[in-house]
């Protein structure tokens, strides 16, 4: 900042450029961002860029006070650098954590306590994902039952609690963690957990330095939807809805559209070039449509470039014994159907380009679900009709996590995910990270 602030002739450049640099650290203090728990968070960008523009209104307000005739515009310009490298900082640091969890590094040691059933639930979940700080070393049940997984329980903790004093809870847990080498105690839910004695463990755990997490119970629900409030001395967390109107819900179809019509004329060379190589190799046009179905069950005629031969829609019902997907959806490896040229334009997603089409009429969106064949839409239960409340997607989590190479409950959920816990943010990092998807090409067939 010092350099920008000499070369544009601003006065005071060191003192300007020590002072945002404190405001800096000191912003980033007040909102806790050099802890543990922290630094381990997600990639997030949006806590950078709020950090950075109460940097901004701290430097403005300081300079204000110390009578410092700053321009707005080169502060501005000048701090953009560091908002860069923070971002890049979180970035980077996100993804090694991420690369070294998956080798089972960095980790932090779970104990968890609750009933059997609730125990088996919070163990399912957390298979599913493997880029948390969280591994479970063993459990204290509640009661005698016993769990279906395989985790060691050094201790049991009885069903109706031990006493007024909660003593025994605390220090049956404690030693379960000592013996297991736990940094950190979960509890499940569970009608035999009740909050006294909840209460009761965190004085035990906590006058021993360790840390205790409670579960609440709540799957797939993003951070930025929960909300906590105090009511007659209880916590009362409130978990808000996925935006469905409003200034994102507008930011949204707005780049939409332009980010459609934009991208089809930067890309109108390319289409040409895929057209060619189509009509050149195989007989039959190039545009190939479906029929699909969006957002609240309105089916719209979907394009895209054609990849199979001109006949393929009629030997489908001679392959359904080969199908390798699970679910309603229908997927072969090697399909005998794709041509030579089809399999380049599926390998590097080029086939889905015409989608913008769709996109640019208000059929489908940027980001969003899977958009489904009518035939898989009739075999979908309640819970997977929820993907239709949002307009469906030209790409999406499922893109960027695998695609075709996931079964269909993984891409339920990452769908479900993506309704319930939407934003505009969110939306960007997905169009970030289909970039590396496509180069990668994994599970494109």
């Amino acid at each position: 900042m010092g350099a920008v602030c000499t070369a544009t002739r601003q006065p005071q450049p060191l003192l300007v450029a020590a002072l945002a640099g404190a405001a800096w650290l000191a912003v980033g203090a007040a909102k806790n961002r050099y802890s543990k728990d922290e630094l381990g968070g997600s990639g997030a960008v949006l806590p950078i860029l709020r950090d950075w523009l109460t940097v901004l209104g701290v430097l403005a307000v300081t300079c204000v006070v110390a009578r410092i005739d700053v321009s707005t515009e080169i502060c501005v310009l000048a701090l953009m650098p560091g908002l860069a490298l923070a971002v890049l900082r979180r970035k980077l640091v996100h993804r090694y954590l991420q690369g070294v969890r998956r080798r089972a590094e960095a980790l932090r040691r779970v104990l968890l306590i609750g009933e059997p059933d609730a125990v088996d639930l919070v163990l399912e979940e957390m298979a599913h994902r493997t880029d948390h700080e969280y591994v479970v070393v063993g459990g204290c049940l509640v009661g005698e039952e016993d769990t279906d997984s395989a985790l060691p329980v050094p201790a049991r903790l009885t069903s109706d609690g031990d006493g007024p004093d909660g003593a025994q809870d605390g220090e049956t847990v404690l030693r379960c963690a000592a013996e297991l080498d736990a940094d950190l105690v979960f509890v499940a839910p569970g009608r035999r957990m009740s909050a006294a004695r909840v209460r009761r463990l965190a004085w035990a755990l906590h006058d021993e330095g360790r840390d205790l997490a409670i579960l609440p119970g709540l799957i797939d629900v993003s951070r930025h939807r929960v909300r906590l409030a105090k009511a007659a001395g209880l916590t009362v967390m409130h978990i808000d809805p996925a935006a469905r109107r409003g200034l994102p819900v507008l930011l949204k179809q707005t780049t939409d559209r332009l980010g459609a019509l934009l991208l089809l004329v930067l890309l109108a060379p390319l289409f040409a070039l895929v057209a060619a190589a189509i009509r050149l190799t195989s007989a039959g046009p190039v545009f190939y449509w479906q029929i699909r179905v969006g957002r609240d069950l309105r089916p719209f005629r979907m394009w895209k470039f054609r990849t199979m031969v001109a006949t393929a829609d009629r030997m489908r019902a001679a392959l359904e014994s080969a199908n390798e997907h699970d679910g309603a959806m229908f997927k072969i490896r090697r399909d005998p159907r794709v041509t030579r040229v089809g399999r380049v334009l599926r390998r590097l997603s080029l086939d889905e380009l015409p989608q913008l089409f769709n996109v640019l009429a208000g059929h489908m969106s940027l980001v969003g679900p899977r958009p489904p064949l009518p035939e898989e839409v009739e075999r979908y239960d309640g819970t997977e009709l929820r993907r239709l409340s949002v307009k469906p997607g030209l790409t999406g989590l499922w893109q960027v996590s695998g695609r075709s190479d996931l079964s269909w409950d993984e891409t339920v959920r990452l769908d479900l995910s993506y309704v319930d816990n939407w934003s505009y943010g969110r939306d960007i990092g997905v169009l970030a990270r289909t970039v590396r998807a496509v180069l990668d090409g994994r599970g494109a067939y």
